[in-house]
């Protein structure tokens, strides 16, 4: 009884990434003696950051992976560098079946991806929360947007974003810092934009990378080394802030190297009463207790955890008497857009990095009136750059000072840039457990079978078509229209595998997050979405998390949890 009572907490967050970091705060900070699971490594901020300081020379092969990353990662070195390499799983120890192709892209470790992300915050609006009802596509959000416009702003002016204002409606504008500067080739193709297509607008993307100091982090140096942790905390993460939010409360506790099985329900009440951890390196099963949980383990390992959870009330798994559980994955696609290179603006350069591109807000299916063979829509994100001299030297031959002077001019200006695009939500897009396939902690296997469909195909052709019909107006010449092809899973946004809704016989969670099925248990990461809008989906995430935060305390309070 007395083990019981030590491990028993006001509440339990599983997972500390983007939305289990702002859990494990918002709860804190309400007065909740709340325990933080993780299942990989503690990550200091400050402390564990090997490679934030090193040179390129550092590395021994440079900023390349090496075949040997790839035959062991075959799947996180798409996504890894030499710099960053520590902050991902090794495929090899962390198995999974894929029916067709999918990058499962995984940070285990006290912070999770959010010390990898890439840091671009944007709003949904009623243009994403209304698309499901009136396209009659899955089901309707059980929230609009002016639910959640007010977290959006508590979320924003804690992390601190910086962007521009655009007063587009279906882009909202945020509470933002001041923003970072687009470069002159990025300026010209945004006139040249305007110009022609008076629909759409190039803009400096909006990034959780600070442009002046915030809550005693920061600024941002402009480092553009991000994803290997940032010892100056110019970039969000819930390692430089909300973690240690949460620490300076006094009712965290930390405890990594823990892996949820599943969560444990009172057969009386039929409430959940704590979760099950296996210790990830002694293998030792504990338990420990609380009056709720939030699961936020990120949504393919949310997903795993429910199944993983049966019992004779939920012989599916847990919260699964929709048969919603799993299904309706979705991942934005990132793989078409167009290449090109401008003659002009050869007396100009640049100093320093950026750790942003701009962005072109979505500009299709707007109108009603609009006849596209595709619905929905997406973004384009990219960049523009000058290419440097060895972009261009296997070109030049010679010897002596005409060729060092060759040599030392900088390439032609260039631009890159490709579309995010929704995925609509299809019930066969899903993750199911393989029982007979166990990991080393003798936890059954995912497997996950995805793929995107005529509608996002069909997106991806306009994509390639109208960015390279976009940089030819502006002069650019060379011009490569591109599809990547790139599997799901790629742009890491996977989400919607235990999604919202107002009927408990198509969704897993109602309006608050809560499991319809049992209400001390709130789903606040990428599993909990509807729809995937084409936005990059962690400041909704964020919002999301910090609203339901509210609601749990208040419920709980009043004694209705």
């Amino acid at each position: 009884m007395n083990k019981e009572k030590a491990n028993t907490y006001d509440a339990i967050v599983v997972g500390s990434g983007i939305s289990g970091g702002w859990a494990a705060m918002e709860l804190c900070r309400k007065g909740l003696k709340t325990l933080l699971l993780d299942r990989g490594p503690d990550v200091k901020h400050l402390t564990n950051y090997p490679t934030a300081t090193l040179n390129p020379w550092d590395f021994k092969y440079g900023f390349n992976n090496t075949n040997l990353d790839r035959e062991v990662d075959p799947i996180q070195s798409s996504a890894y560098n030499p710099g960053d390499k520590h902050f991902y799983v090794r495929d090899k120890d962390h198995p999974y079946e894929q029916t067709k192709p999918f990058n499962w892209i995984r940070g285990y470790q006290v912070g999770g991806r959010s010390l990898t992300w890439g840091r671009q915050c944007y709003r949904l609006s009623d243009l994403d929360f209304e698309a499901n009802v009136k396209e009659g596509i899955a089901v309707d959000w059980p929230i609009r947007y002016a639910d959640i416009a007010p977290w959006y702003s508590y979320v924003e002016s804690f992390i601190g974003v910086s962007g521009r204002r655009d007063h587009l409606p279906q882009l909202p504008d945020g509470d933002f810092l001041p923003p970072m500067e687009l470069n002159c080739i990025e300026e010209h193709l945004a006139k040249s934009i305007n110009d022609h297509n008076h629909d759409r607008l190039l803009t400096i993307a909006r990034v959780a990378n600070l442009t002046k100091g915030w809550d005693n982090r920061g600024p941002c140096q402009n480092r553009n080394l991000c994803s290997r942790g940032c010892p100056f905390g110019g970039y969000f993460s819930s390692n430089s802030s909300t973690i240690p939010a949460a620490m300076a409360t006094g009712n965290l506790t930390l405890r990594p190297l823990s892996i949820v099985s599943e969560i444990l329900i009172d057969a009386t009440s039929q409430k959940a009463k704590g979760v099950r951890i296996i210790d990830a390196i002694t293998k030792e099963v504990s338990e420990f207790y609380s009056k709720i949980v939030f699961l936020n383990a990120s949504t393919i390992a949310t997903t795993g955890i429910l199944l993983n959870s049966k019992s004779s009330r939920f012989p599916n798994g847990l919260g699964n008497d929709s048969d919603q559980v799993g299904r309706n994955l979705m991942d934005h696609h990132s793989s078409a857009g167009a290449y090109g290179r401008h003659d002009d603006f050869q007396t100009n350069y640049y100093k320093g990095r950026r750790p942003c591109g701009f962005l072109i807000p979505r500009y299709r299916n707007l109108n009603p009136t609009e006849k596209l063979n595709f619905s929905r829509g997406y973004n384009i994100q990219g960049h523009g750059e000058r290419q440097e001299w060895l972009d261009k030297s296997l070109g030049i031959s010679g010897f002596g000072k005409d060729f060092k002077k060759q040599l030392t001019v900088p390439g032609p200006w260039t631009v890159w840039m490709a579309g995010w695009g929704e995925c609509l939500p299809y019930e066969n897009n899903r993750v199911t457990e393989n029982s007979s396939l166990l990991d080393q902690w003798g936890l059954p296997i995912l497997k996950i079978d995805f793929s995107f469909k005529e509608n996002e195909e069909k997106m991806m052709d306009d994509i390639k078509n109208t960015s390279a019909e976009m940089l030819e107006k502006a002069g650019f010449n060379n011009i490569d229209a591109f599809n990547y092809k790139k599997p799901g899973g790629a742009t890491v946004h996977e989400m919607g595998t235990a999604r919202m809704g107002t009927d408990p016989k198509t969704s897993v969670l109602n309006g608050n997050n809560q499991l319809h099925a049992i209400k001390n248990i709130f789903i606040t990461d990428g599993s909990c979405m509807t729809s995937s809008g084409c936005q990059n989906p962690s400041l909704t995430y964020m919002a999301l998390t910090a609203r339901a935060c509210e609601f749990a305390v208040q419920k709980l309070k009043s004694g209705a949890l």
